[in-house]
């Protein structure tokens, strides 16, 4: 199969002041957020990607805007409404701090399998839709392009932690154990028999070795040589 590269928006006027943006329209990117944004495209640049698909809030838009802007052609670049954020329902909007005092917050960060957003969603449902998503994305860019292909995902936190926790066969309840900062880049190729997850939350490093693709192979005993750069 292909390979896609996760990546988050960058920092917003929310993520800065502490709120939960949920689905909230008009949240930004900030300054911080545009320059890191900015550098992501800068580190995708190496790499010919084929797509970059986007949840369709604001701050995801300009985040692959960023990353639209450095590549050398013109990749297909569809939004996707089951890669946008989660429905928090009525904790949209609201302050991390006084959510924290509420009862489902422990149950958020301990067992989020059981979890329904009052007026929301549940996480379940958001791992669901946004797993699916990315799977049939990936099959479609592999039958158009071929098994080498590289493409974007460009979603929220919380939706890249659900995906990567599916591809390293994590059940959703360990999923707070994943890290995944602003406009990070995780790495995964769905391979024939199971996914192989190349990288979670990086914020720096070359990315040309993914110029070429990742072409489906065992894992190597002991942990092979590594990728090679072009």
């Amino acid at each position: 199969m292909a390979t896609v590269i996760l990546v988050r928006h960058g920092r917003t006027t929310a993520n800065a002041t502490g709120l939960l943006a949920g689905r909230a329209p008009g949240i930004s990117l900030d300054q911080t957020g545009h320059e890191q944004a900015a550098l992501t495209g800068e580190r995708l640049a190496a790499v010919p990607v084929v797509g970059v698909v986007s949840s369709p809030l604001e701050r995801c838009l300009q985040t692959t805007q960023h990353i639209l802007d450095r590549q050398p052609g013109t990749p297909h670049a569809p939004i996707d409404p089951d890669l946008t954020e989660c429905d928090y329902g009525q904790w949209q909007g609201r302050a991390l701090s006084e959510l924290a005092n509420e009862a489902l917050w422990p149950v958020v960060q301990s067992h989020p399998s059981a979890v329904v957003f009052p007026s929301g969603e549940s996480m379940a449902a958001m791992q669901a839709r946004s797993v699916a998503a990315i799977r049939r994305h990936d099959a479609a860019f592999e039958a158009e392009h071929g098994a080498g292909a590289v493409w974007v995902a460009v979603s929220h936190g919380d939706i890249i932690k659900s995906i990567l926790a599916d591809a390293l066969g994590m059940h959703l309840d360990l999923f707070q154990r994943i890290n995944v900062g602003p406009a990070s880049v995780s790495i995964v190729h769905y391979g024939a028999t199971r996914p192989s997850v190349h990288a979670t939350n990086t914020e720096a490093g070359d990315l040309s070795w993914l110029s070429k693709g990742i072409l489906s192979s065992d894992a190597p005993v002991g942990g092979g040589a590594g990728q090679k750069t072009p």
